[in-house]
């Protein structure tokens, strides 16, 4: 079966092998991670709008809800939940209730911001959630 290789010939390749792949793991685990510096000719979209800011447009342009300028900087959630639940009852386009269609913008720019919120910012955001919730009465 195993034609002129021997069965001790077989076992030394396999041995071989593993130890090449072996310390191939090692230099990798052991080499510093390099992370690749972002593309210069990164492709363009809009009025000069990089491809990484999409959500400030969705934010800006939604097509469910007309939101109020400035609603995610005021500082009183019980504004911020005011203005997203007035957006969200007078939209006609919305796809489904009132109530989910403002709380899924809120956490949609709350998710999107990431580690660009500062803790006071995301507190405040989380605060309008329960006032959104409480609200509409949910």
């Amino acid at each position: 079966m195993l034609g002129h290789w021997g069965a001790d010939m077989v076992f030394d390749a396999i041995m071989k092998r593993a130890a090449a792949i072996s310390r191939h793991t090692k230099a990798q685990r052991n080499k510093p991670q390099q992370r690749k510096a972002p593309s210069a000719s990164r492709k363009q979209t809009g009025a000069g709008e990089s491809p990484r800011r999409w959500s400030a447009g969705v934010t800006q342009q939604s097509n469910a809800l007309d939101l109020e300028p400035g609603v995610f900087t005021r500082t009183d959630p019980k504004e911020i939940a005011a203005s997203l639940k007035r957006s969200a009852e007078t939209s006609l386009r919305k796809k489904t209730d009132s109530y989910r269609s403002a709380l899924s913008m809120l956490s949609f720019y709350v998710n999107r911001a990431g580690t660009n919120l500062s803790e006071s910012r995301r507190r405040t955001l989380m605060r309008a959630k329960v006032e959104l919730r409480k609200q509409f009465g949910r």
